[in-house]
Parts: structure tokens; sequence; C-alpha cells
């Protein structure tokens, strides 16, 4: 017997060291094989190893591996446990249900994610427990909490522990920036499209036989579909989980890019970039959720300067990429099938490479493997005891929202500064073929080249960002134990004096006698402003009203949608009645009036924080 104990304790340091090179898995076993106990009450303090505690999971790889090692040391021994163990549970499953149990079965059987006809999708690569890992899953996660002098039902599946390698937190760092990047990669896609058609304008117009007004809606009506995409997508996201409204929806997306490239009538165009844009918005409002829910506080703003990025640089490089694609054999009609491919591409890539990541959807997954394995229809996880509630998730995305817009100072001048912005991004695509094709004589791909500028100027933003969010914000974090809102409004300070002093610089240089390279810099001060205010507004907002950012966010993203999708609409007769100069000019006194928002903020921010009724921070 104490060869068999030996082998056992041998065999735990080598599955620790399998499980520490293998990574992660979703599905694993404990680590020591059980003993059969009269109650959990009785059972002995965990031992020590090394002078430290043990964590008690391994993969279940790895113990099968310890397994086989320990076949001739200890196999009568582990199945007297085993038999005497499984002998108990049986028993206690065969005991009648109490009330309490069978409304906790009721609840789990009314579990409203799932009864969701994709619900199998997001189970693609689970790896099912067996009915001994379901039932010592639950036995340590008890033996944890009897140690920790927690009471707990037994039948609630959580994490377990800090350190639970199922909790999308304590995923492996180059997991985390391979989804981010993915992710940021369907954004572009997205983004890019929206654009990408605004240099067919012309094009189309004269083969349709419209005004190039008309055809303008192509651009305005995609991001349009932005505005009205996240009431949907918002509670689809908190229901579901990430992955299944994220790729459903991407996936219609692209397949509305076919009917525009095929299009024989501008009503079928209209009407299918519309719903491109709706369909399309479910990255812009699920990735910004998704990446909370596996990184921290000071890593979750590098990486959420890399999605703004890809929301920014998706739509500089649309007419680029157009305006060549337009004027060469191809035809306008390619803008629309690239869009497709790459968007198809993309797809493919991030369904195989980026799991769920939403935990009370992950627990539910648990749960329900837990519950075939053992039979026990009684064990749930927490989302499975709330109903659904179709009237709570309307008041949270769709009447809460405007509420906050209304009654919430920070929100409301926070908003109005980034739909300014947002709105200045689009209208540019049509002042810039103005500026450089109409006034300086360039054709529609030479003439989308100065689009770079905003380019740089959008990388040079998310550095910016990174190093103040990895120097005073996290020295910040680590000073006061707690996030500070207003720290984020420093890089929105330095974007908010760049911004307009972009805009002059651009609109003072935009005469044909003047050389086109400075007109051509000045997109780099507008790129970074526009993408520090964006990001840094947004991040601001969320640290502000955290369990209500999701309203918060939802009133945002309508109204900064709606405005950018009526700027391009007037940009064209703007620009031709007050010319280049004069009109850009105007943009830029707009922006330097809200240039004080984010310094009222940041100087006022706290105490204005604790007169909300929907911020916590404070």
């Amino acid at each position: 017997m104490a060869s068999s104990q030996e082998a056992r304790v041998i065999g735990t340091e080598s599955a620790r060291t399998t499980y520490n090179s293998d990574g992660l898995t979703d599905s694993y076993i404990p680590r020591e094989p059980a003993r059969p106990e009269a109650s959990h009450s009785s059972l002995p303090p965990k031992k020590e190893t090394s002078g430290r505690r043990e964590s008690p999971i391994v993969p279940r790889a790895s113990l099968d591996k310890l397994s086989r090692s320990n076949t001739s040391n200890s196999s009568s021994s582990r199945s007297s446990h085993d038999d005497d163990r499984l002998a108990l549970d049986s028993e206690k499953r065969r005991e009648p249900l109490t009330p309490a149990r069978t409304q906790q079965s009721n609840k789990s059987t009314r579990s409203r994610r799932s009864s969701f006809p994709f619900g199998f999708v997001a189970g693609l690569g689970e790896e099912a427990f067996s009915h001994e890992e379901a039932v010592e899953f639950q036995r340590i996660r008890t033996i944890r909490s009897a140690e920790r002098g927690e009471k707990i039902d037994e039948n609630l599946v959580e994490w377990n522990g800090s350190d639970d390698p199922g909790n999308p937190m304590n995923w492996p760092t180059w997991k985390k920036w391979m989804i981010t990047i993915v992710l940021a990669l369907m954004t572009f896609v997205i983004t890019f499209a929206s654009s990408v058609f605004s240099t067919a304008t012309m094009v189309t117009a004269k083969k349709f036989g419209v005004s190039t007004e008309v055809m303008v809606l192509g651009t305005s009506l995609f991001v349009l579909g932005f505005a009205f995409g996240p009431v949907i997508w918002g509670p689809l996201s908190e229901l579901y989980g990430r992955k299944i409204p994220l790729f459903v929806g991407f996936f219609i997306f692209v397949i509305f890019q076919i009917p525009v490239a095929v299009a024989t009538n501008v009503q079928t165009i209209m009407v299918c970039r519309f719903f491109g844009g709706f369909f399309g918005s479910a990255p812009l409002g699920i990735v910004g959720g998704t990446l909370a829910d596996f990184w921290g506080p000071v890593d979750r703003g590098i990486a959420a300067s890399i999605f703004a990025g890809s929301v920014f640089i998706g739509p500089v490089a649309g007419p680029i990429a157009g305006g060549f694609i337009t004027m060469s054999h191809l035809g306008w009609r390619w803008t629309e099938y690239l869009t497709a491919i790459l968007g198809f591409s993309f797809w493919v890539f991030g369904f195989a490479l980026v799991p769920e990541s939403y935990a009370p959807v992950l627990l539910q997954q648990r749960a329900r493997r837990i519950r075939f394995a053992t039979k026990n229809w009684a064990v749930h996880a927490k989302a499975d005891e709330a109903e659904l509630d179709i009237s709570s998730l309307m008041h949270k995305y769709l009447l809460r929202p405007f509420a906050m817009l209304v009654f919430e100072p920070i929100l409301l001048l926070i908003t109005l500064y980034m739909a300014l912005i947002y709105g200045i991004l689009y209208l540019f695509f049509l002042a810039y073929p103005i500026a450089f094709q109409e006034s300086r004589g360039w054709n529609g791909g030479v003439g989308a080249l100065p689009f770079l500028g905003i380019t740089v100027g959008v990388i040079a933003g998310c550095l910016i960002i990174a190093h103040t969010t990895k120097t005073r914000f996290a020295r910040k974090l680590q000073e006061t134990g707690r996030v500070v809102p207003e720290e984020r409004l420093i890089p929105m300070i330095i974007g908010g004096f760049l911004m307009p002093a972009g805009m002059f610089w651009f609109a003072w240089t935009s005469s044909p006698h003047i050389s086109w390279v400075p007109q051509v810099l000045a997109g780099i001060p507008i790129g970074a402003g526009i993408l520090m205010i964006f990001l840094q507004g947004l991040n601001y907002i969320i640290d502000v009203y955290l369990m209500h950012a999701n309203s918060a966010i939802a009133g945002n993203t309508f109204v900064r949608s709606f405005v950018a999708a009526g700027f391009p609409l007037f940009a064209t007769a703007m620009y031709h009645t007050l010319g280049v100069d004069w009109a850009t000019s105007l943009l830029g006194f707009l922006t330097a009036a809200l240039f004080p928002v984010p310094i009222l903020f940041y100087i006022f921010g706290e105490r204005i924080r604790k007169l909300s009724k929907y911020s916590p921070t404070a």
C-alpha cells in the first residue's frame, strides 16, 4: 500500500509537468483518486507538496498517462475506491428529489440558452465528461469550499478557483493575442466594406442614370445599419454567448455582398448595402465585450487600440483599393466581390480559431456536460437560474440607452464628440476626392493614396495609447488599487488638440498652387486625433458605467452611426459651395469647440460621477 501511495505522489508531479507544457483544456479531472467518504465535513485536510499547495486538477490526457504508469502498483486499490464511490453516487442519485432539487431541475430544463438551435456549434471541440470525472469535479469543488468555510450549492457549477484553466481570464497570453488579432481582421473587413463602395459613386450613378447624391446613399445606408444592428447583437451576445451571434452576423454580411456585385438596379444596391451594414455590425457590437472577457484593465487598453485601429484603417483602406479597382478592367463590381472573398476567408479562419469566451455561457456548457455524465438533472450554472426576460433586455438596449443620453452629461458630451469625429471620417471619403481629384486633377487610384496619411496617423495614435496605458494608467492602477476612469482621458486630450490642428493644416494647404505634400501630411494629426478621441472616449464610458456599459455603448453607437450616415449626404454640396479651405475650416472650428470636453471631465469627472445613478465608480 505504501508503494501505491508513493506512486501516486510521483505521478502527480509528472502530470503537473505535462499540464504546463501541453497548455489548456476545458475538460479535466482531479489529480488524486477519490476516496469514499461518509460526508464532506469529515474529509482530511489536503496535503502540501514541496511546501506549497498543489492544484487539485490536471488535464485528462495527463491523468491517463499517470494511470498507465501506476497500473502495476495501484490498480486493485484504485478499483476498489472507484467501485465504492460509484456505488455511493448511484445511491445518492436514487434519493427522492426534494422540492428544492425539483425546482432547480425545472430551472435547468428551462435554460434560456441550452435550447438554442445553434447551441451545438458552441460545443464544438468540447471534450465530454465521463461520470467519474464529473463526480470528482464537483467533489473537489466541495472540498475547496469546505476548507474555506463556505457553504455552497453542490449542484451549482462555478469556476473551480481563480486558477481554473477553463476561465478565459486564465487563457495563455499567446491565445489571447491570437483571438484579438483575428477579431481585428474581421472588423477590418466590415469597415473596409463600409467605404470601398464610395469610389464607385460616380461610375454607378452614370450607369443607372441617377444623381451622385443618390448613389452616396450606398455608403450612408451601410453606416446606418451600424446604428440599428447593435440593438439585436447586444442582447444575443448576452443570451447565447459571443461566438454564435458574431459568426452568424458576419456570415450573413458576406452573403449580402453578392447581390450588390450583381445588381441590375439601384434599389437592390441600396437595400443590400443597408442589410450588409446591419449584419456587419455584429463584430462592432460584440468584439469590445469579447476583449473584456479575457483581458485585464491594462492589457485590455492595448488590445482595444488594435481593435480600434482596424475600425479606422478599414474605412481608409477601402477608397485606396476601390479607386484602383474601379478604374481598372475589373470594374466597380469587383469592389464587392473582393469584400466577399476577404469576408468569407476571415469567417472560416475566425470560426476555426476563436472560441466562446463569455463566462456565463462557458459555465452553462460545463454544467450541461456534467448533467449528461452524472444523470443529475439538478446540476446547473448560475445563468440557468434566470428566466428569459425579453422586457428587461429591451429596457437595457432600447430604453435605458436613451434615458442615459438625456440624464448623463458624461455620456451625452462624450457621445457628441465621438459622433462628430466619426462623421468627419466618413465625410472625408467624399471630401478627399474633391480636394485631390477635382482640384489637383489626379485620377481615381492615385487620388485615393492621400488616405495613407490618415492611416499613418491612426497607427501613431495606437502607439501613443499603448504607451500611456502601460505607463501612466498602469502606474495609477497600481497606486490606487482601482481603475481611475479619468486617466483614460490624457490621450483623448492630446487627440483633441491634434484633430483641429490637422483640419486647419489640411484646409489652408489645399490650394493647387501649393505642393500636395503638406496637405497629405496633414492627414497624420487628423488620423491620430480620430483614433485617440474615439478609442479613449469608448474606454472612458466603459470604465465609468461598468455594469451599465452595454446600455451606454448602445446609445453611443446609435448616435454616432446615425451622424456618420448623414455627413456624406451634404459633403459634396458643402465642399463645392464653400471650397475645400473653408468647408474643412468649418469642421475644424466644430472640433475645436468640443476640445474642452475631455479636459472638463478630467478635472471634474469624479464629482460628476458621484451625482450619477448609473455610475458605480464614484
